[in-house]
């Protein structure tokens, strides 16, 4: 490990804490986000497979807290209600992973920004799902979509978000039912990418560093969203949405 930090200045890893924090905060906020801002945010000065690396343990850890908030019950329900959800992007997650390195990441970028971002510009303007319920059949199709993206871009939560939203999820149980879904989805991301190759010896370090300053950043974001009511919590997560979607889209244009 200190061979590992010997190769980073201080100011880098100073940069990389700051970053979990903010996506700690966010993530405390509105229950998404950390891996869009930590890939988003790591990858713009360290190689995009250290960035990967480095998302992977912070998101376990954080999501495992966000599940449990409401107590083990509480997210056991949450599982029995999504499970068709979990299963299908849960094998989907494991299958990809083993591809990260094939699909160019430009397109992958595309491919879970642009229709977040006309999802999330609609809700905005009041143009809705109305009373969406989904059918068994698109419940499987949204989680294999989910999870094909995030194993191959540790990124799952757009059509995850997009999906909850749709339904609209009180403010509660959605928080519990992302961490749910990502908590197990990180459980499988460690698997995959230890699998892939991805997290390893020479980049767990950055990973386990970045847990303590996500957790910061994630109570100091759960007692905004506290102070919040139920329509503020709604275009709070489609702005946050929005505003990671067109950033993955800025990021495949132009690199």
């Amino acid at each position: 490990m200190d061979v590992f930090f010997a190769n980073f200045d201080a100011t880098t890893l100073f940069l990389c804490c700051v970053i979990a924090v903010l996506a700690g905060t966010i993530k405390g906020l509105v229950g998404f986000a950390m891996p869009m801002v930590l890939i988003s945010g790591l990858g713009s000065f360290l190689e995009p497979e250290l960035a990967l690396a480095g998302l992977i343990l912070p998101t376990l850890v954080t999501n495992g807290v966000q599940a449990l908030q409401h107590g083990v019950g509480a997210a056991w329900q949450s599982i029995q209600r999504f499970h068709l959800f979990l299963i299908s992007g849960g094998v989907a997650l494991l299958i990809s992973a083993q591809f990260v390195r094939v699909l160019p990441g430009q397109v992958m970028l595309l491919i879970i920004g642009v229709p977040v971002a006309l999802f999330a510009i609609f809700q905005l303007m009041g143009r809705g799902f109305g009373g969406f319920r989904p059918t068994p059949r698109a419940e499987i199709g949204i989680g294999t979509f989910a999870g094909v993206l995030g194993g191959m871009s540790g990124v799952w939560g757009p059509p995850t978000v997009a999906y909850l939203t749709a339904l609209r999820t009180e403010k509660a149980e959605q928080m519990r039912v992302q961490g749910v879904i990502y908590g197990l989805g990180a459980v499988l991301l460690v698997v995959a990418h230890i699998g892939s190759g991805v997290l390893r010896a020479d980049t767990v370090p950055l990973s386990l560093m970045l847990v303590v300053p996500a957790l910061a950043g994630m109570w100091v974001g759960t007692r905004l969203q506290s102070r919040i009511d139920q329509q503020g919590f709604r275009r709070a997560t489609l702005l946050v949405l929005l505003i990671a979607s067109l950033n993955l889209i800025r990021r495949a244009v132009f690199g």
